[in-house]
């Protein structure tokens, strides 16, 4: 075997600016770093660090408003001005700075502390050292610091890229409602349908989950080591501290957790990434049924100038769009059902399973939003190819069986005779066979139907047994 001498990529002077994205060991950081890039201001572990100064400020300014603590003045707005702009000036500078403190900690939390408490002389709070971190674990400040940056993800990057790119699926529904579709069950040729009611099927379903996600309750605690409110009690008595719990929850806009143990239990999360996961595999859904769609020439795709298919058959334009739509909501899923099953189990009042995996909340929506913004791309690369479609109707008039055989029944129930055995009738002339135009006219034409039913029967064609199929495309209005 022959070995390859590797220089370290790492530390090469050749890793100038514009090499770093193929430096990245994971691909969201990496290759696709511009379609996840909106998600770094939310999950990454600067934004989580931002988060938790966000949330310790927060905590000292709510203490004075409310007098928690005897001796401690209220602030005046000047002042709370100061401890805010600490969390609006956060920048890499900040990053730095706390990475270098958590070298000397080795603690992530206590860093945030040492960080804020750092800057309070600059404002004339010096005195007011002590009441950072004030009867908190550090549970107290991640909980909340996770629950504000994954609210944020979701109603601000995740949402809109979802809700515009099942608009999309339902704008497209409606443009092609009236263009008829053979459908295929078990992947045979079935009742016809029109391209835009298939389409709004996945809107629908999409639309379902998007409330879903709306509706999510983002839970919160502060409430110390073991949920008990202890050291809060040993330090100031007096307080009414599970209403002073409530009240800043809440004032940071999430529901508050009343009981917990040391953690916020994660049930809430449990909830969302369920959620989120069924709306990536409805959308997985979609990707293998319009990748199969163009490989029987449905869609023709648009090819995009420059733009290379395969690198030995030039005529190539392969669905490469919604093959890594695909695989990427399966990496996401496989991290959200992991992440949903782990962080409802904590081992009595608290272990740190939930540290590790929640620090992949942010490659499990990258994925997602990955996915998303492949399927839009792809989507609009679609052309319908009605001829294709047309055609494929024509050349399966044995559809038709359905309609002429429950028309049969109708008939029967009405008394007219000679309609004994519709389905077996049927099923003799058309299964296994294929039955053209002039063939299934010729059996309709000799089975005494009524004027009304044989005249019916006689203007349907394949193109044009697609019942209310446009109709309810209407339904995806009342979803919105």
């Amino acid at each position: 075997m022959v070995e390859i001498a590797r220089t370290s990529l790492v530390q090469s002077p050749s890793a100038n600016a514009g090499s770093e994205d193929f430096l990245a060991l994971g691909p969201l950081d990496g290759r696709y770093r511009a379609a996840t890039a909106p998600l770094v201001d939310y999950l990454s572990e600067a934004a989580l660090n931002r988060d938790r100064v966000h949330v310790e400020v927060e905590w000292l300014i709510h203490l004075t408003e409310n007098s928690v603590l005897p001796g401690a003045k209220k602030l005046t707005d000047e002042q709370k001005a100061g401890l805010r702009k600490i969390v609006t000036d956060f920048n890499q500078d900040s990053v730095k700075e706390l990475a270098e403190t958590e070298k000397v900690t080795v603690h992530d939390v206590k860093a945030v502390e040492y960080f804020i408490g750092a800057r309070l002389a600059g404002l004339g709070l010096e005195h007011l050292k002590p009441m950072v971190h004030f009867a908190c674990t550090s549970e107290d400040i991640n909980n909340l610091s996770y629950a504000l940056g994954i609210k944020d993800a979701v109603s601000k990057v995740w949402l809109p890229a979802a809700d515009a790119l099942t608009q999309q699926i339902a704008d497209m529904a409606e443009a092609n409602k009236d263009v008829p579709m053979m459908s295929r069950t078990h992947g045979q040729p079935a009742t016809p349908t029109t391209l835009g009611k298939e389409l709004a099927v996945f809107a629908w379903r999409l639309n379902r989950q998007l409330k879903r996600v709306k509706n999510t309750e983002f839970l919160g605690k502060i409430n110390g080591a073991t949920g008990t409110f202890s050291a809060h009690v040993a330090a100031v008595p007096t307080a009414n501290w599970p209403e002073i719990s409530r009240t800043f929850v809440e004032g940071l806009g999430l529901t508050w957790n009343p009981l917990t143990t040391q953690i916020e239990s994660h049930d809430w999360q449990a909830e969302l990434y369920a959620d989120v996961a069924r709306f990536n595999r409805i959308l997985h859904n979609i990707c293998t049924d319009i990748w199969s769609y163009i490989s029987i020439g449905f869609f023709a795709q648009i090819p995009v100038e420059g733009a290379t298919g395969s690198s030995t058959m030039p005529h190539k334009v392969n669905p490469i769009r919604f093959e890594n739509a695909e695989a990427n909501l399966e990496i996401s899923n496989a991290l959200l059902d992991t992440l949903a099953a782990t962080l409802v189990t904590s081992r009595w009042q608290r272990d740190l399973t939930d540290s590790s995996s929640q620090r992949n909340i942010g490659v499990a929506f990258g994925h997602s939003i990955l996915a998303i913004s492949n399927v839009s791309k792809g989507l609009e690369r679609l052309d319908v190819a009605e001829s294709v479609l047309a055609q494929d109707l024509n050349e399966n008039w044995e559809v038709l069986g359905e309609a002429i055989q429950t028309v049969m029944r109708a008939e029967a129930i009405a008394g007219v005779p000679g309609m004994e055995n519709p389905y077996e009738r049927l099923k003799e002339l058309t299964r296994g066979h294929r039955v053209d135009e002039a063939r299934m006219r010729e059996f309709v034409a000799g089975l005494g139907l009524t004027d009304d039913a044989a005249a019916r029967l006689s203007e349907l064609t394949p193109g044009t047994y697609t019942g209310i199929a446009a109709d309810l495309v209407q339904f995806l209005k009342d979803a919105r």
